[in-house]
């Protein structure tokens, strides 16, 4: 009997249906495992993956095939989103098993739990230099029946190199020698060096296809260009961001990004659109905009944030999960056009728009059309005779007629769980488009979305890691204490309340005793007491989103600063010591924390405003891209935040930049002080 129904994934409800006999992770499914000596099939994907919805049609709706997973085995469907814990463990045995992951990953297990054998998609026949999905079935159940010892032995090898792996790339931290020798500007120069090297010059971004978003190697090139000006490293982070703009990946009509391209051009994306991309999308936007006032970064940040409000809030207040890939059960369908149907939408202006947007009669992908485009407007109006603002007008009245036909189309299907970590990536986002573009608009939608999360993931001193229908389910994990911790952080920054820092405080000091490891470094992405995993791992590796580990150590030095937290700080060293190595020669997969080791060689900015304008000063700072900097302020003397007790100054509003606390005179705006910061 399917045991999905009661679920509020999307992802296990589109498999309630299923002729398999689904369970989703617990103690049910387990229990009987082992009391019938079966062994453990364990699917895991994710509502908007493409080849999961492919292999369910194919497989798991297919009457006969499910007769034999629930003859041979205890099936269990897990959504990568919901146990993103189960997801990193398993993916680590089938990495280890044939040296690349991917979804759907289906991976079979011993009664109690440890992973012996796994793959990705399989078909329903042979094909692709893959074997039958039948096939594999009969193959590990005859396995499970005739060579168990050889399976418990491959078991046991398999955790313990998921238990090996955690401590990848980690050598003991040096912490006799002076910051300055500790951290060095050569260090700097070799990520920045070992980025370059991977850089496509011409269509931007690192590496080849599929390419992804990489903000973390974005955000690390405009931080060393500000600080030592560096122009080939300004140049291809921001050629990156252009030609994503420019590129199928963001949706040209509705704004928004999808997950990655699956070419070099970022022409065809994978459709996907998940809430954590367009998070840290708009973040880096937001840098770009500060460095360069392009108008293009700004219009993009609104738009991006239009779509998020418009597709990607909920009615009770958070951010959905993603969009689909498919609707009406094929990709892209729902952002792709022919020719003939943009010209009975637009008329005669339909020419210079599909000129611009690269629309052909063949289509320029799958027979069909992604709008993308090839060439700035100014140089496409100046080659073709156009007045630019005149065609730029023009161009925004057809976007809007063809997303008025677009709306009416059968949609993707909406991922509607909430989770707590990317609510906290897109809470931070709007501080930062805040900051930069000055709409309240932003901060106030900062300002609700954070209270009402911390509401309703609340439970006792911690907080759940997803929400559906009023229904908040499993301990959340280091990843989202880490990134709300940062948003907290950051809603200080433009809203003046120092409630957040003391909460952020409070948070902090919960993770350190809850997730903390025996040598008081790293963090486990579990919680402590958390027993239904094999192995309690420490994810360090920046990924598609940042390792909660960087975020926590970048958490830990701010707060050290904002409270004179001397152990938070010297953890902080202490950590990015011990990995400095790996970071440095592996920077695209550990791109937070070179922007930390980055920090540590450029020191922190301290900027302390006092008196009755001191939020009109506050958010005057992003007028300037300021990274690494602490920002606090309050109308008059803070006695437990040292950066603020003894400001104060009767009827005068003034701007202290300070290090280690020492600080030179005050002046009464930042503008004075930006060259020494």
């Amino acid at each position: 009997m399917n045991k999905l129904i009661s679920e509020t994934s999307p992802y296990l409800l589109q498999h309630a249906h299923n002729p398999v006999n689904w369970y989703p992770w617990g103690d049910e499914a387990l229990e009987r495992a082992k009391q019938e000596d079966k062994p453990i099939l364990v699917s895991i994907g994710y509502a908007a993956c493409h080849w999961c919805h492919v292999m369910e049609r194919e497989s798991f709706e297919n009457e006969a095939t499910a007769a034999i997973m629930n003859d041979h085995f205890i099936n269990i469907k897990i959504d990568r989103e919901e146990r993103p814990d189960l997801d990193h463990i398993y993916m680590d045995a089938l990495t280890a098993m044939t040296g690349a992951g991917g979804w759907p990953l289906n991976v079979f297990l011993t009664p109690d739990k440890k992973p012996f054998y796994g793959g990705t998609y399989y078909p329903p026949v042979k094909a692709y230099n893959r074997p039958s999905w039948t096939d594999v079935l009969l193959s590990i159940s005859d396995a499970f029946q005739n060579r168990r010892e050889e399976i418990e032995s491959q078991a046991e090898n398999l955790v313990s190199h998921i238990h090996q792996s955690s401590q990848f790339g980690l050598q003991a931290p040096i912490l006799n020698l002076p910051v300055e020798e500790l951290f060095t500007r050569q260090q700097c120069d070799t990520v920045a060096e070992n980025l370059l090297k991977q850089a496509d010059t011409l269509w931007g971004g690192f590496g080849r296809a599929p390419k992804f978003p990489q903000t973390f190697a974005i955000s690390y090139l405009l931080r060393y260009h500000h600080a030592w000006k560096h122009p080939e490293g300004l140049q291809q982070a921001l050629l990156s961001l252009d030609k994503m703009l420019q590129g199928g990946i963001y949706d040209q009509l509705g704004g928004g990004f999808a997950r990655y391209s699956t070419d070099e051009k970022w022409l065809a994306p994978h459709f996907e659109k998940m809430l954590y991309d367009n998070a840290l999308l708009v973040d880096v936007l937001c840098d770009a905009w500060q460095l360069t006032r392009a108008e293009s970064y700004a219009t993009t940040i609104r738009d991006t944030l239009s779509f998020i409000e418009r597709e990607m809030t909920s009615p009770e207040g958070g951010f959905y999960a993603a969009l689909d890939a498919d609707s009406e059960g094929v990709e892209g369908k729902f952002y792709t056009w022919s020719r003939a149907e943009i010209h009975h939408i637009l008329g005669e202006q339909a020419t210079p728009f599909c000129e611009y947007y690269g629309v052909t009669e063949e289509g320029n992908w799958e027979h069909t059309n992604i709008l993308w485009v090839q060439q700035p407007l100014e140089q496409f109006a100046a080659e073709r005779g156009y007045d630019a603002p005149v065609l730029n007008a023009m161009l925004k009245g057809c976007r809007e007629k063809l997303m008025a036909v677009r709306n009416n189309r059968i949609r993707p299907g909406l991922d509607d769980k909430i989770i707590l970590g990317w609510n906290a990536l897109m809470i931070h986002s709007y501080c930062k488009a805040f900051l930069a573009l000055g709409d309240e608009h932003y901060r106030d939608v900062a300002v609700a979305k954070m209270e009402w999360a911390l509401k309703a993931f609340a439970e006792g001193e911690g907080f759940k890691h997803t929400w559906k229908n009023g229904v908040a389910k499993y301990p959340a994990f280091l990843d989202d204490y880490a990134y709300l911790i940062r948003a907290l952080i950051q809603l200080q920054e433009i809203t003046g309340n120092l409630d957040y820092l003391y909460k952020a405080r409070k948070i902090t000091e919960f993770v350190i005793s809850q997730f903390g490891d025996e040598q008081q470094l790293f963090f486990y992405y579990t919680i402590e007491g958390q027993n239904d995993v094999i192995v309690r791992k420490k994810e360090i590796y920046d990924g598609a989103v940042p390792s909660g580990n960087a975020i926590m150590i970048q958490n830990l030095w701010y707060l050290s600063v904002v409270f004179d937290q001397k152990a938070w700080a010297e953890r902080s060293l202490a950590v990015v010591s011990a990995i400095s190595q790996t970071t440095v020669r592996y920077p695209t997969s550990f791109g937070v924390w070179a922007i930390q080791l980055l920090q540590f060689v450029k020191g922190t900015p301290e900027l302390a405003i006092v008196g009755p304008q001191f939020l009109e000063r506050m958010n005057e700072a992003g007028n300037w891209f300021i990274p690494f900097r602490v920002l606090v302020g309050a109308s008059k003397t803070v006695t437990d935040i040292p950066l603020l007790n003894g400001r104060e100054y009767e009827n005068e509003t003034l701007v202290y930049l300070c290090k280690d606390y020492h600080c030179i005179k005050p002046v009464s705006y930042i503008k004075e002080i930006i060259n020494l910061i």
